[in-house]
């Protein structure tokens, strides 16, 4: 299930946030599920072998305007997110925990929840257009004598496309426990430096990529990473994507 949350601030000035805000998000979603929900994805989640994988995703904030300087992100007074996850009961929590509020505050903004819509599910198919509405993050933890090192891999590069299909591969385990032999190729279409990003999550540098890609798989698998996210760190808000064609 995918919803749209629609945020507005409840006095006349600017949403003001951090301009590296994922871990504020994150947590804003955490407090408003039930305590003992939010302790199983948090402390245990999905598992894989030794992974764990919490198996929702969050986009970037939207307005229709937005500045950013001095560290700070300044916002309209209302502003939009998308949440998605393979767990329907997750998705219910939240929308249901937040509309019962007046307002909630994020970072000291009093917000009220203007609107949430769920949004109706694309028509799968094998092959289609996307855009990130979150930067996608894939990397590998190399060790460099006794340090470790890690390195992120740009959509052009061969290791990018091989290793969100292995991310994939995990995260449906983990999810349905049962393997699903599939195909998996994601293309840049629209890519530049330009949409490199460069996103700070708890003193973490984490390196992620917006753009335009065709993905290639089968439908159940398309379907699975439109809401689970595409890469890694999904829960910090990486990886969203918006079916285009």
């Amino acid at each position: 299930m995918r919803i749209k949350i629609i945020l507005e601030s409840i006095v006349d000035k600017n949403i003001v946030l951090p301009i590296h805000y994922n871990h504020l998000m994150q947590a804003f979603i955490y407090h408003n599920i039930s305590n003992e929900l939010a302790i199983f994805l948090h402390n245990h989640g999905f598992e894989y072998e030794k992974r764990r994988f919490k198996l929702f995703v969050f986009s970037r904030i939207f307005a229709k305007k937005a500045q950013f300087y001095d560290g700070k992100a300044f916002f309209d007074r209302q502003i939009y997110f998308y949440l998605s996850s393979p767990l329907d009961n997750f998705i219910s929590q939240f929308a249901e925990h937040i509309l019962k509020r007046n307002h909630v505050s994020i970072f000291g903004n009093m917000v009220a929840i203007k609107e949430i819509y769920v949004l109706p599910e694309p028509e799968f198919k094998e092959e289609h257009v996307i855009k990130m509405l979150s930067p996608v993050t894939v990397y590998s933890t190399l060790l460099k004598g006794t340090k470790k090192k890690t390195y992120y891999y740009s959509p052009v590069e061969k290791e990018f496309s091989m290793l969100i299909k292995e991310n994939l591969g995990k995260k449906y385990f983990s999810f349905y426990e049962e393997s699903l032999n599939f195909i998996f190729e994601m293309k840049p279409e629209k890519v530049n430096k330009n949409l490199e990003k460069i996103v700070i999550y708890k003193n973490t540098v984490i390196k992620g990529w917006l753009g335009t890609y065709t993905i290639c798989s089968c439908p159940e698998i398309i379907k699975f990473a439109y809401h689970t996210g595409l890469g890694a760190k999904n829960s910090q808000g990486f990886g969203m994507f918006d079916i285009c064609s």
